[in-house]
């Protein structure tokens, strides 16, 4: 096999695993399932990570640099509210396999190992730098490093809850994310 064919099945079970476990968790997915989605055996993930917490921290950080990469790509001039429209509105919270593994995976990610856990630290901290760099002016209350952190924290939060009463109240869901996109809109300097 050469080096590109073999880069290019990594990158396959890397994607695939990151639609997977944000679909059903890290636990709730097969090594054997990861390696039928990317359409390869079990075999090859193995070949190519030593264990399924290592594809799983690989993932995150693939799929936490993805949304970033699309965040900043969407907003025209870049501004705490083209972020807060990316990830709190009803397309980001109704796409759970291919949306950010930070909000699909948080609680999951505390039932992982430490490799799954710096991963998640790791996309964490690109998020919230993304965010600090589009805040505006200096809050009395909290540095920019502090607002970006909260303000990080409670997109994923939001999104975790806007999911779990989605169905039994989607109206309900849509005021949670409403709510949260205005509050943090202010803590942002909008």
């Amino acid at each position: 096999m050469t080096k590109a064919r073999a880069s290019e099945n990594r990158r396959k079970l890397v994607r695939a695993a990151g639609r997977l476990f944000r679909r059903h968790g890290i636990g709730g997915v097969a090594v054997a399932d990861i390696g039928k989605a990317a359409g390869l055996t079990h075999g090859a993930v193995y070949a190519r990570f030593p264990s399924k917490q290592a594809l799983a921290a690989e993932a995150l950080a693939d799929g936490t640099r993805q949304v970033v990469a699309v965040m900043r790509a969407c907003a025209a001039n870049p501004a705490i509210g083209d972020y807060l429209d990316f990830s709190l509105c009803e397309r980001s919270r109704d796409n759970l396999a291919g949306g950010c593994p930070l909000t699909a995976t948080g609680s999951d990610v505390a039932r992982q190992g430490k490799i799954v856990s710096r991963a998640f630290a790791e996309g964490f901290d690109e998020l919230a730098v993304a965010i600090q760099e589009v805040l505006v002016d200096e809050a009395d209350y909290a540095t920019a490093r502090e607002r970006a952190l909260a303000i990080a924290a409670a997109e994923i939060g939001t999104l975790i809850v806007a999911r779990a009463v989605a169905r039994a109240d989607p109206g309900f869901s849509g005021e949670i994310l409403a709510a949260s996109r205005r509050v943090l809109g202010e803590v942002g300097g909008e």
